[in-house]
């Protein structure tokens, strides 16, 4: 009997039906042992000595594993084609060799996509480990390991409230906070745009001013209200004719096929998939055989890949869309070191795969794949330069048309931000020197200046591949730590870093500010190349880094916390302290002011619960607010004003879960947390908060009130213990009856009624059997948010995860998890005190 190991069931399943009954292939569940997560798992004084520890879920498979071992003539390691993959088949043949279960002959192979004739042929010619590979992803792990767990401690105890760092997720949040400075640094520039609406041919176009009196305009030419007035004026008045046409032919190639990194950018512009999303939908496609392997750098496909692709188009399009040669390309991705292909359909003749978003990914896959082989697009461009008899002033207008669509018949690469050129899209009418066209009307219109966007994680991941940090594999989980974490939030799919992803870079900057340096980082990654190609040594690349950043980390370890901070309250004045408009010092302690106290001097303090702001009078002032909250927002005892009903005064105050207001003192105060979508807070908001909840009516069915207000979990609206989400605060006071009764019914449909309320919850959607427990998966509404079970055990889902995007693959990984950790701690019940005994009776027999 011959053994295959792969990764998952899914691979080992397809893989055992193409090699037949000599083969049994099992399943390693991805790795099966790891660094044990505690001091001393890496011992660089011992020549980075490493001890591995299996995962407490793979114990028995493991031994599944070991026993199918003992009985095997030959031992076949069939895990991924990347460094990834060695590793696990490594950790496979170490552990095996340890339990003394290794058979005799042990071969490598891999092959870059799960289908019949790529396994069988990967099996005609097998290999033996990568030991170059092997050493590229002990040393990654070592690094990774020593980074993190030098760095966790010295932020525990010199920067309250941090949680950990890594050395790609530090760079990766330096990079977020970095935008957030240019956002918060840039000043808008006015600037107005003159653009006539005219007309020819009875086709209507737009024709922007370009010279104005006799001066060429670019796009902040115009930068008042005043000068924009007089160049309308000036074009109202004139007539305009057509000066020149000028028409040029322009050729748009295709793009290459996804590589790991350009499908996940894809992914989240076309889909609106979050990195990790896109990664499990992919793995499930190759593991289906449908796509080639999914995580790679490389850009080029097979030769018989490429002439399929060629046969598909020239069924499905005429001769024109075929190039005479087919298309090769070349990875431009700094550092890029796959050797397998782009991702793409193993089979062009299937249009379809997988269900949901699968389909949806594999169509994007597909699509791709095939316009990289075809025809150039054929575009023209027109400029048409109208200008007045003085000759001082003239207008532009430009146009585009796809003369021959080549490529853009099936697949249009995708764009983070629209730029200039979209404006020239759009078809002209034809147009003669000396032509006059009708004028319209002309618009003034104001603009501002934009800062550069926010991140999203589409430009993210670009921008890390850009830099050479991470690798496209790992830029998934990157960004997942940085949410779970919490440095960072997403909104309208855009990066905000939190306060405390700030302070903490603001930290490693100026404590380690080599070490999330983008040169560094991207430096680093080449070295762990150079191991994988066998050009550099992993024991002198660790050592390297080592000698370094250990008496760095120690050197910071040494200084007192208040030391800490009194750097950091330096090195974030700027952004803690801005300048006053009215000139007073930024630092001057608004409660002392106001009540008549000297010397109150506002600075960066470190607590319990992490950074705020405090005055140097304390205790006798109690002035604080929160890390990052803008000094006009931040008093504790801002007075906003006073309740009309109740003649209490309404404060603004700052705690531990962060800004709220308060009516009244002392215990019996009402008290209402600020919403974070709520931009413009004054006096009115803060009283609607404090008159929460609202009764918006009575239910048309029961008679019973509906109410509206803010929980613990964001704005609801509640009836006889039925609950339904509202989308935002302002809903809370502008949701109507009607809306109410719809939103509580459908919430009900989807099996969303509170606890106690006697209606059993309907799945959201079920899935097939769990491979195990053989129980039926199913996604659930929870009192928490949404879960999943197999009727044994339950596993919450991840935030940026949507119940209906779940698939069964992620399902069965999230309640394996679960499972792993053993039953949840139960509080501890109050113990009864035991029964007393009854006093026994006393006897009435006399005495003798």
């Amino acid at each position: 009997m011959q053994l295959v190991i792969v990764e998952s069931p899914a691979k080992a399943k397809t893989i055992e039906k193409y090699l037949g009954k000599d083969y049994k292939v099992l399943a390693s569940y991805g790795h099966i042992r790891d660094l044990p997560p505690k001091d001393g798992s890496v011992r660089p004084e011992e020549g980075f000595a490493m001890d591995w520890e299996t995962y407490r879920d793979k114990v028995s498979r493991v031994k599944e594993i070991s026993d199918a071992a003992k009985k095997a003539d030959r031992l076949i390691l069939a895990t991924d084609p990347d460094r990834e993959g060695e590793a696990i088949s490594w950790h496979v043949r170490e552990l095996l060799a340890k339990r003394k279960a290794l058979p005799k002959e042990v071969e490598r192979v891999t092959f870059n996509a799960i289908t019949k004739d790529a396994v069988t042929q990967a099996m005609a010619h097998p290999r033996q480990l990568d030991t170059d590979l092997i050493d590229a992803y002990l040393a990654r792990r070592a690094l990774d390991y020593l980074f993190g767990f030098t760095l966790s401690p010295v932020l525990w105890r010199k920067l309250p409230g941090a949680k950990s760092a890594g050395r790609v997720q530090s760079v990766a949040l330096r990079l977020i906070v970095d935008r957030e400075r240019e956002i918060e640094a840039f000043v808008p520039q006015e600037y107005w745009s003159v653009v006539a609406k005219m007309q020819h041919d009875g086709t209507e176009f737009d024709a922007r001013l370009v010279t104005f009196d006799g001066l060429k305009l670019d796009r902040l030419s115009i930068g008042d209200k005043g000068t924009a007035d007089k160049a309308k004026a000036a074009v109202e008045a004139g007539r305009f004719t057509v000066e020149g046409v000028e028409t040029k032919p322009l050729k748009r190639n295709p793009a290459p096929p996804f590589t790991t990194s350009t499908l996940q950018q894809e992914a989240a512009r076309k889909l609106g998939y979050s990195a990790s999303h896109t990664m499990r939908l992919a793995q499930n496609l190759y593991e289906a055989g449908a796509i080639t392997y999914m995580r790679t750098d490389g850009v080029q496909m097979d030769g018989s890949a490429i002439s399929a692709a060629r046969k598909a188009i020239t069924e499905r399009f005429s001769g024109h869309f075929l190039p005479e040669k087919p298309r090769l390309y070349q990875t431009k991705a700094k550092n890029a070191q796959e050797a397998h292909e782009a991702i793409r359909p193993t089979d062009f003749n299937r249009d379809r795969a997988g269900s949901g978003d699968e389909a949806k990914l594999y169509d994007l896959i597909f699509k791709r794949a095939m316009a990289s082989q075809m025809a150039a697009a054929s575009l023209e461009r027109t400029t048409v330069t109208l200008r007045d008899p003085t000759g001082r002033h003239e207008l532009r207008a430009t146009g585009q048309v796809v003369k021959f669509p080549g490529f853009l018949a099936v697949y249009e690469e995708g764009r983070d931000q629209k730029g200039d050129d979209d404006e020239d899209e759009g078809l002209l009418p034809v147009m003669r020197q000396g032509d006059a066209p009708a004028k319209l009307g002309v618009e003034a219109d104001q603009h501002f200046t934009q800062p550069p966007p926010r991140f999203s994680e589409a430009s993210l991941v670009k921008r890390l591949e850009e830099l050479g940090i991470g690798r496209p594999s790992t830029y998934a989980s990157t960004i997942q730590t940085l949410r779970d974490r919490e440095y960072v939030r997403t909104e309208k799919n855009r990066f905000f870093a939190e306060d405390s992803g700030r302070l903490l870079t603001a930290f490693l900057e100026r404590f380690f500010p080599r070490y999330v340096g983008y040169d560094f980082t991207a430096e680093m990654e080449e070295e762990l190349d150079d191991v994988s190609g066998g050009r550099a040594e992993w024991k002198a690349v660790l050592e390297e880094f080592w000698r370094d950043f250990k008496p760095k980390s120690d050197e910071v370890m040494e200084r007192k916390p208040s030391e800490v901070t009194e750097v950091l309250d330096e090195f974030l004045s700027d952004y803690l302290f801005p300048p006053k408009a009215d000139g007073s010092d930024p630092r001057a302690c608004p409660k002392c002011l106001a009540e008549g106290r000297t010397g109150g001097h506002l600075s960066l303090r470190g607590g319990r619960f992490g950074a705020f702001i405090a005055c140097s009078n304390y205790p006798e002032c109690s002035f604080r607010r929160k890390f990052g909250q803008p000094a006009e927002d931040g008093a504790e005892d801002d007075v906003m004003g006073t309740d009309p009903e109740s003649g209490l005064p309404v404060t603004r105050r700052s705690g531990r879960f962060g800004p709220y207001i308060q009516l009244g003192e002392g215990k019996d105060a009402k008290r209402a947390s600020i919403p974070k979508d709520l931009p413009d807070f004054d006096l009115d908001w803060a009283l609607r908060l404090l008159s929460l909840p609202r009764e918006v009516g009575l239910h048309p069915e029961t008679g019973n009130p509906i109410t509206a207000s803010i929980g613990r979990y964001g704005p609801y609206l509640a009836h006889d213990g039925k609950y339904a989400k509202l989308g935002g605060t302002r809903e809370v006071f502008e949701t109507g009856m009607n809306a109410a009764v719809t939103l509580l019914a459908e919430a009900a449909n989807r099996g969303g009624a509170a606890r106690g309320s006697g209606a059993k919850a309907e799945p959201i959607k079920t899935l097939g059997a769990h491979p195990t427990s053989g129980g039926e998966i199913k996604v659930m509404p929870g009192r928490y948010g949404p879960y999943v079970t197999d009727g044994t055990t339950n596993a919450t889902l991840p935030k940026d995860v949507k119940p209906e995007d779940v698939t069964e693959e992620q399902a069965i990984a999230l309640i394996d998890a679960r499972a792993a950790k053993g039953p949840a701690k139960k509080k501890g019940a109050r113990k009864k005190a035991p029964a007393k005994k009854a006093p026994a009776k006393k006897s009435t027999k006399a005495k003798s």
